[in-house]
């Protein structure tokens, strides 16, 4: 993010989070729903939400939980509607961000890292990362129940191979010399 307030953002104070587990549960409204979908590229997002246990993990504050989501996205071959639904567990670890990383061009990231989200010392936003979770879930390449047919018609015989175009005619040279 960029400065701005996120879509979704349900912040959660660290001093209501401890060692004993506290649960939650988030929805999106209907703006926030709209926005995200917006964000994404969606056709639409009817509903997301989800339920999260949080507590405090040595360093790092642990949201183990699940998230649901109803969405449409654009078949990439057709522009039709796909919808989708999720219903996945989540396990997000918060980590504060230290003056150090923000100086630091460079990072490494380690397997372990793949669903950390930075936090600013004072809150989590687990609504944010319930948003970044969904982005990262949903089908980069959607696909309808017309879409081969719509691709075989435009000349594609398979991802790899194109029957018509501008270098169809070159394939039958590939190999020769």
């Amino acid at each position: 993010m960029t400065g701005t307030m996120p879509e979704f953002s349900r912040c959660f104070s660290l001093d209501t989070i401890g060692t004993v587990p506290r649960s939650v549960s988030i929805t999106a409204n209907e703006a926030e729903c709209a926005a995200l979908a917006q964000r994404f590229g969606l056709v639409s997002l009817a509903n997301l939400a989800a339920t999260a246990t949080l507590i405090i993990r040595g360093d790092a504050i642990s949201a183990q939980g699940r998230f649901t989501a109803d969405v449409v996205q654009s078949c990439t071959a057709s522009g039709d509607d796909v919808p989708a639904q999720f219903d996945e567990a989540v396990s997000i670890r918060f980590v504060a961000i230290l003056a150090e990383d923000v100086a630091t061009d460079e990072i490494e990231l380690l397997a372990d890292d793949c669903d950390t989200v930075d936090h600013d010392g004072q809150s989590v936003d687990l609504g944010e990362a319930i948003a970044q979770t969904l982005g990262l879930s949903l089908d980069p390449f959607p696909r309808s129940a017309v879409a081969a047919k719509v691709l075989k018609e435009a000349g594609v015989l398979s991802e790899d191979e194109v029957e018509t175009g501008p270098f169809a005619g070159l394939k039958g040279l590939l190999g020769k010399s």
